[in-house]
């Protein structure tokens, strides 16, 4: 398929209700509102087209954006790349999911994290910990940096309070991703779980709330889930 196949597709898929709830979710346009339903349907179709995907990301579009996500090949992604993906994701369902998988996946998924989390622009901040939190999910345990993600884990603790509204999310994310993954890790999660408490983000109009680390952890624990990695970092 081409870009402009993929996007009169898009086009004919997009409703004005779904435009509206994405909308009032930070989506701006131009964008059609396709349902993530059926992005993952032409997913199926395509498979993995490296080059498409970049086209569609170039778009602006935020359905052809977040298909772009979908359909990359990690391994062929490039520094410049993620970096100018991350700079493009201008709202969270692009800088919390689209780059931090592909990132997440690719060969430079620590650095850019860490280099992203410094960011002063909000969504860049936010993509940062998302990829963190999505290399603890597909990386084994003895690969990580233990000491590093104990020293996040501080930094949360230490900054939570102060942080923008999506970057406080994808802080108690990641403190949840820690808990959830690395099991070496699982007692100094609950404990930074237990310091920043339940924590409250401005949402707009939306209904939208962070879910509470403590219980998410426990509810992972007592489905002796702890550990348990996942095969890719979308879902």
């Amino acid at each position: 398929m081409t870009a402009q196949e993929v996007l009169a597709e898009l086009k004919a898929l997009g409703s004005e209700q779904t435009k509206k709830t994405l909308m009032r979710h930070g989506a701006r346009e131009p964008f059609f509102g396709v349902k993530v339903g059926d992005l993952k349907a032409i997913q199926k179709r395509v498979k993995t087209d490296h080059a498409l995907a970049l086209e569609l990301y170039d778009t602006g579009n935020s359905d052809a954006m977040y298909l772009a996500g979908l359909i990359a090949d990690p391994q062929k992604a490039t520094k410049a790349q993620l970096r100018k993906w991350a700079k493009g994701a201008y709202w969270y369902m692009l800088s919390c999911f689209t780059v931090p998988w592909v990132a997440a996946e690719s060969a430079h998924g620590r650095e850019l994290a860490l280099e992203w989390m410094n960011s002063k622009a909000e969504q860049t901040a936010a993509a940062g910990w998302s990829t963190y939190s999505s290399l603890l999910a597909i990386t084994p345990d003895d690969e990580l940096d233990l000491p590093e993600v104990e020293a996040l884990l501080a930094r949360v603790a230490a900054g939570i309070g102060t942080a923008p509204n999506r970057v406080k999310y994808c802080m108690v994310m990641f403190v949840v991703a820690v808990g959830s993954y690395a099991a070496p890790l699982l007692a100094k999660a609950k404990a930074t779980a237990s310091a920043i408490g339940k924590v409250e983000v401005d949402a707009g109009d939306t209904d939208c709330k962070v879910p509470d680390a403590r219980e998410y952890i426990a509810k992972v624990e007592k489905a002796g889930r702890v550990g348990k990695k996942r095969k890719t970092a979308a879902c």
